[in-house]
């Protein structure tokens, strides 16, 4: 269990996906440029196996933003993408509408 205060330290935004590549070290990993709007970033995600390239480019995700950096597998990502998964799948998650790059989720 966490308090409310651990949890609001959390900075929740939407970020717009505008590359995408294919992580040198790691078959399973994707090396993600997002914009915040007056900022981009680079993440690295485990979404390979369920989302093709194109697939990606120009959606809105919700990303954690304070999060410390970290390098995985030889790549720095400055970030997290929240995503869904059960056994099978592991779907993003959006926003339901389209909303400005660095909204803030409440």
């Amino acid at each position: 269990m966490v308090t409310i205060e651990e949890f609001q330290k959390l900075d929740l935004r939407t970020a717009k996906i505008l590359e995408v590549e294919e992580h040198p070290n790691a078959s399973k990993l994707y090396v993600l440029k997002i914009s915040f709007g007056d900022e981009e970033r680079q993440i690295v995600a485990g979404i390979r196996p369920y989302y093709s390239k194109e697939d990606l480019i120009g959606r809105t995700i919700i990303v954690v933003k304070n999060l410390e950096p970290a390098v995985l597998r030889g790549v720095i990502s400055e970030g997290m993408l929240l995503a869904a998964s059960d056994d099978k799948n592991v779907i993003l998650l959006t926003t339901e509408k389209e909303i400005k790059e660095n909204a803030k989720i409440k």
